[in-house]
């Protein structure tokens, strides 16, 4: 499809998407053209930066970010949307043809998102027809109609490719308060979903549950015991806050890796890593990394350090890595369990509700294809953590994605200079 026409893929994280994209853009390289790769996050572009300069070779890609610029005049270059936006404005207004024979957008259903959807609107709007779009999107509940709009607005066929069937089946559980592991919904005789009879009653109660105090964070350390003891690990623990993130390394102390083979080969992995960047060897959350195998990851950090922390999980390395709800914007380092403690998530104004796609990504972490013959996403009860919520965004339906276009004084006077 990706040859002779436009292509929207949506398709369950993990599902293998990137994939095709891989594919497509070799056909391209191999024939002398050029591509574009586009992503929402700089931790994302970081990712697919090293895997890309392993599939084609370092000297053929380069990398356009806020953080990084290298070899901006490679054939395939891997950089945020915001970046690709504004080489479209500034082809326009030289009148020079932008320098790429296919374009990429990952991760299109932040075209829905409030703040930055408008840039994704824009690249499918300004992109010169002769140009082939391919979008990689999670699964969205009006799949058609973005790929309709897109035929009418580039006057180009847009070909739709869906599938949605998770690669690796993922289980929901609960984790009580009394430190049992318990199904968190049960599927009635007529085949109906609900919550489990036992969480039913403990969410029920006058008191509402929690696994840790109302001031604070829950016992990480015990945690990671039981997950341990139930072969769970690696695990990703989604928390409210970047302060959380780096607090909870400080409540997995007893977590002390017992193997002194496992614990050389994290230290000389991550000295390998921190090489070339001698700073990062004076880290406060260094010691975390090599002697408890656990991790934060936010936005806050530096991006070298994050490479580190994503390399380390990717490899089997690390137990846990404590993150921000980013790390489910395509991150590439699934786990074989992903726990969530809150049902909500801060949009950059207030905490919101967290809509069905942005938790089948964040649950899409669990699983890892080929490892794995089963993800599980573990729901943690306390304060922010609404149960009965999270068992319906389990059999909801993707949410549709809606236009977040809007015209201001930024967009006007570009397109007026172009």
């Amino acid at each position: 499809a990706v040859r002779h026409s436009d292509c929207l893929v949506t398709a369950p994280t993990g599902a293998g998407k990137t994939w095709i994209a891989e594919q497509a853009i070799r056909h391209v390289f191999e024939n002398g053209g050029r591509a574009w790769y586009a992503c929402p996050l700089k931790a994302l572009s970081n990712a697919k930066y090293s895997e890309f300069a392993n599939l084609f070779g370092a000297a053929n890609v380069g990398i356009l970010t806020g953080d990084r610029r290298e070899q901006p005049d490679a054939a395939i270059i891997i950089g945020t949307t915001e970046i690709l936006r504004n080489q479209l404005y500034d082809a326009m207004h030289t009148g020079i043809e932008l320098e790429t024979d296919f374009v990429v957008l990952d991760e299109a259903h932040f075209l829905g998102d409030y703040d930055r959807g408008v840039v994704w609107e824009e690249i499918m709007i300004y992109l010169p027809t002769r140009v082939p779009l391919l979008l990689l999107s999670a699964t969205i509940g009006n799949a058609k109609e973005i790929a309709d709009w897109l035929s009418a607005i580039r006057r180009r066929k847009c070909r739709l490719i869906q599938e949605s069937q998770r690669p690796v089946p993922l289980y929901p559980l609960y984790f009580a308060p009394s430190g049992t592991l318990l199904p968190l919904v049960s599927t009635t005789p007529k085949g109906k979903s609900r919550l489990y009879k036992k969480v039913s009653d403990l969410v029920n109660q006058k008191k509402k549950p929690s696994l840790g105090p109302p001031w604070g964070l829950p016992p990480f350390g015990d945690m990671l015991d039981v997950l341990r003891t139930y072969d769970l690990l690696p695990a990703i623990f989604f928390l409210k806050s970047r302060a959380d993130c780096g607090n909870a390394l400080k409540r997995c102390m007893r977590n002390r890796i017992r193997d002194d083979e496992r614990k050389t080969a994290l230290a000389r992995r991550a000295d390998e890593l921190l090489d070339a960047s001698p700073h990062l060897q004076q880290h406060k959350q260094l010691w975390h990394l090599q002697n408890l195998g656990v991790g934060a990851h936010h936005s806050g950090q530096l991006p070298v350090w994050k490479i580190v922390i994503e390399t380390l999980m990717t490899e089997g390395l690390l137990d846990a890595v404590f993150a921000t709800s980013t790390v489910a914007a395509g991150v590439n380092f699934p786990a074989r369990t992903v726990l969530l403690l809150n049902s909500d998530r801060f949009n950059g104004r207030e905490f919101v509700p967290l809509t069905a796609t942005e938790f089948h990504q964040m649950t899409g972490r669990a699983g890892r294809r080929g490892r794995d013959k089963i993800g599980f996403a573990l729901v943690i009860p306390g304060k922010y953590m609404d149960v009965r919520q999270v068992a319906r965004l389990l059999m909801g339906a993707p949410a549709p994605v809606h236009s977040q276009i809007r015209i201001n004084f930024s967009m006007t006077l570009n397109l007026l200079l172009s």
